[in-house]
């Protein structure tokens, strides 16, 4: 038998009636004989209601302080879970963050894991029970209740995974699996079977809310095995993993990602010199705001266009601190650009098939969408384009690279 994490999120244990379905299948797995440790986040809409009330006393609430609050609506859900698991005559024990002491750094609402100790885990899971821990929390050096920032009970679930040497993680979701692209989007869109950790990674950086990004970084750096699955439909997910079917055989694109949280700053006729990448990006970069997509452009005067892309959220203060260097460069104008969305095409056929991204580009051409921007890695191809063709753009890409096809049996993406 299997010593399995499970993880259910908000949604999965939105009400007690979601808790006692989660009681049911936790205890379908522990009548199979599996270990069980189960990560559970709050109940849907409960961390909103509490960072609302933090917002009525202080605008700008203390970090510490609200770590302390946040963290509660995760106990809850632990122990009402583990009263369920009891009437169902299951031995289970909840546990929050420090107790099982899920050592982080310092850093309050987005803190990092350093270390675990599964001393205690071990002993519970020897005497039969089930262990139901809060996630999305632990604790520093100084005893203080720290979060890991939103999404953070994937991270918890997957860093257990990993300090038990888990079988398997499951990350219960309401969706079925991975797929090739948002069903909502393309209705041809088809749920993997298989994806690689590569492939997953790019597929949630790139805009997917499957799985929470740092999630998928420590699973692959610990080889946790990930699957994700619907929690109140049965069936087999889908399976992250390490391996990667011969190259001949491997499908040449797993899946097509988006992003609508793009936004696009332009300095044009910036002075061409050494140096000049950093005079424009450095000051962005002090401000704390992320860069994404970059591309320069040198005119025949010994001028350079340049242009990069943040999120929507950090435009205004990204325009602001533009103007700034712009007038300290002697720069001609600065625009700015709110209506753009990336959509990129992922896969780890990539490296062994030729052609992907004339195909790309020949199949948003067809359908009459102009490029704006492109980015490029191993196995990813990003492009910026109109955001009111983002849709389209989606579902030509789908079909044009096969993706509405009866999956392949066994394969790798």
């Amino acid at each position: 038998m299997a010593l399995i994490v499970q993880k259910f999120g908000g949604t999965s244990v939105g009400s007690v009636e979601r808790i006692e379905q989660v009681a049911d299948k936790v205890a379908g797995f522990r009548d199979q004989g599996h270990d069980i440790v189960v990560v559970v986040s709050a109940m849907s809409g409960e961390t909103n209601r509490l960072i609302e009330l933090a917002h009525q006393i202080q605008d700008q609430p203390i970090p510490r302080e609200m770590d302390v609050l946040v963290s509660t609506g995760e106990q809850v859900t632990t122990a009402l879970l583990a009263m369920a698991l009891h009437k169902r005559g299951k031995r289970a024990k909840s546990y929050n963050g420090s107790q099982v002491r899920i050592l982080t750094d310092d850093a309050h609402t987005k803190a990092r894991i350093r270390e675990i100790d599964d001393a205690r885990l071990h002993a519970d899971l020897r005497a039969g029970n089930v262990v139901v821990v809060a996630g999305f929390q632990g604790v520093d050096e100084e005893g203080n209740i720290t979060t890991l920032g939103r999404g953070g009970s994937d991270t918890t679930a997957v860093a257990l995974a990993a300090a038990l040497k888990a079988d398997e993680c499951q990350i219960y979701t309401d969706v079925d699996g991975v797929y090739t692209t948002d069903p909502r989007v393309v209705d041809g869109a088809r749920r993997l079977e298989k994806i690689t950790f590569e492939e997953m990674l790019e597929m949630a950086s790139m805009g997917s809310k499957v799985l929470q990004i740092r999630a998928v970084e420590f699973a692959g750096k610990y080889n946790v095995p990930l699957r994700v699955l619907h929690s109140f439909q049965e069936g087999p997910g889908t399976l992250i993993t390490f391996e990667e079917e011969d190259a001949m055989e491997t499908p040449t694109i797993a899946g097509i990602a988006f992003n609508r949280d793009e936004a696009k700053l332009t300095i044009l006729g910036v002075p061409d010199m050494p140096g000049v990448a950093f005079k424009i990006l450095g000051p962005i970069g002090q401000a704390n705001i992320e860069v994404d997509v970059i591309v320069q452009n040198v005119a025949e005067d010994n001028t350079t266009d340049f242009t990069f892309t943040v999120s929507r959220s950090e435009l205004a203060r990204g325009e602001e601190i533009l103007k700034r260097t712009a007038a300290d460069l002697g720069a001609r104008e600065v625009r700015s650009d709110s209506r753009i969305a990336k959509i990129s095409v992922v896969g780890v056929g990539m490296r062994s098939h030729a052609g992907v991204a004339s195909q790309m580009f020949e199949a948003l051409a067809d359908v009459g969408i102009n490029i704006q921007m492109i980015t490029t890695s191993e196995i990813k191809i990003s492009v910026i384009i109109e955001e009111k063709f983002l849709e389209l753009a989606v579902r030509a890409l789908h079909s044009s690279f096969g993706l509405d096809a009866e999956p392949i049996e066994d394969s790798a993406a």
